[in-house]
């Protein structure tokens, strides 16, 4: 199996060689079928694959996909033997920080639980096979609203979390994972280059003192205009981002990258990661709604069929988690959900969805709408899956990373299994 840090290592040398420039994708696995997809897209494109699972996600727990890092990891080679692929996926960890998992908020964790908890979890990917660790503590809910983690504590606390990784690691007897660092939060607004820098040197000290220079972060994550409402990447400060990382060896990710008007312009600044995910449930939710409307035709020829109703099964489980309430704007809150309007209901359902998709009432009527529409379709589920497949199509194309398992050649030559586990 060649391992991320050697991928990366290739991925420059095929830049230095032939002048190719490449983006990562980073598929976040909100859900099985998107998981799945990741997987499909890896096959149909001959690419290699990331899979950033958040800690709200997959986690001890289990999250809202019901997968501890375990059970993600076997399910990753579920479905790579299903497509007989034994190329490269990469389970990564997305966002490991302090408060970055939404029940250690509404628990009221204090910052030494939340940071004991994450580092319980660091533990666990480590145990399951990750090969990457997004270490991110630039959150800290002692703060006033809005006030950024100072870059100096920020520093403090990746060392010490890379430090018990490394630590972990060791005890474990594991090859070396690929680390991956934030100077700050990444909900819109562009790169702070005071803040960049001090980061990255304060990194190099710290890291250097506690004989850890070999666990230097492979990714840098760089705020480049994008988050969940937005859809503008600046090329210019991304290139100045990358310019920066580069003589410390590393590369820089983007998050939030989905529905980017310009994906194309991510390789052409020398980016080399890019996380997608809410535009993975969002095209989830629309390939259903889909099906819901063959259904609805397929009634009207054959009136004793029973509708799944599944979108209002879906939209009520959304509304009942509560959860569509943290993406409300200022003008919106203490509304009732029906009292949004059309457009902003179904953009918090497409949002929402991701929380949801185990809820026994949703997978009871997705499995009733699935049956519903056998007699007219091979598989109902392939649909779905092949909806969101097209969505990673793109990015694929725009990232130059269709075939780059035969650009890279006899490098990887040596690839078995897929999955470290």
């Amino acid at each position: 199996m060649v391992d991320l840090k050697t991928l990366l290592k290739q991925i420059a040398s095929l830049r230095q060689r032939e002048g190719k420039h490449v983006t990562l994708l980073a598929a976040c696995p909100n859900s099985a079928a998107v998981l799945e997809a990741a997987v499909k897209c890896a096959v149909v494109n001959n690419t290699p694959m990331l899979l950033a699972a958040t800690l709200n996600q997959v986690d001890r727990d289990g999250g809202y996909t019901r997968w501890t890092p375990a059970e993600f990891v076997r399910q990753v080679q579920v479905f790579a033997k299903k497509y007989a692929w034994e190329g490269p996926l990469y389970p990564c960890l997305d966002h490991g920080g302090p408060w970055l998992k939404d029940r250690h908020t509404l628990d009221d964790l204090s910052f030494e639980q939340t940071f004991q908890e994450v580092k319980l979890s660091l533990t666990a990917c480590l145990e399951a096979g990750y090969q990457l660790l997004h270490i991110d503590p630039t959150v800290d809910r002692n703060l006033p609203p809005g006030t950024p983690v100072p870059v100096e504590t920020v520093v403090t606390r990746t060392i010490e979390l890379i430090t018990h990784a490394e630590n972990e690691r060791r005890r474990l007897g594991l090859a070396e994972v690929v680390y991956e660092v934030g100077t700050e939060e990444v909900h819109g607004g562009l790169v702070n280059f005071a803040n960049f820098n001090a980061f990255l040197v304060g990194l190099r000290q710290g890291l250097e003192q506690s004989g850890l220079s070999q666990a230097w972060p492979g990714f840098i994550v760089a705020r480049v205009g994008t988050d969940l409402a937005t859809t503008f990447f600046d090329p210019e400060v991304a290139r100045r981002a990358v310019e920066t990382a580069a003589p410390y060896g590393s590369l820089i990710k983007g998050h939030y990258t989905d529905w980017v008007e310009n994906p194309q312009a991510y390789p052409a600044s020398g980016m080399g990661g890019a996380n997608v995910g809410p535009e993975f449930t969002a095209e989830e939710v629309r390939a259903l709604h889909s099906l819901c409307e063959t259904e609805s035709e397929l009634r009207h020829q054959e009136p004793q069929i029973k509708l799944s109703h599944f979108m209002q099964v879906l939209e009520q489980a959304v509304v009942d988690s509560g959860r569509w309430k943290k993406w409300l704007e200022p003008g919106e809150k203490g509304l009732e959900f029906h009292h949004l309007g059309p457009a902003r209901r179904t953009w918090l359902v497409e949002t929402g969805a991701r929380y949801i998709w185990t809820d026994p009432g949703v997978e009871d009527a997705r499995l009733k709408l699935y049956n519903n529409l056998f007699s007219v379709m091979p598989d109902p589920h392939e649909f779905v899956v092949d909806r969101i497949v097209a969505v990673m199509d793109k990015y694929v194309e725009a990232f130059n990373l269709m075939d780059l398992l035969g650009h890279l050649g006899s490098q990887l030559s040596v690839v078995k299994g897929g999955v470290r586990t």
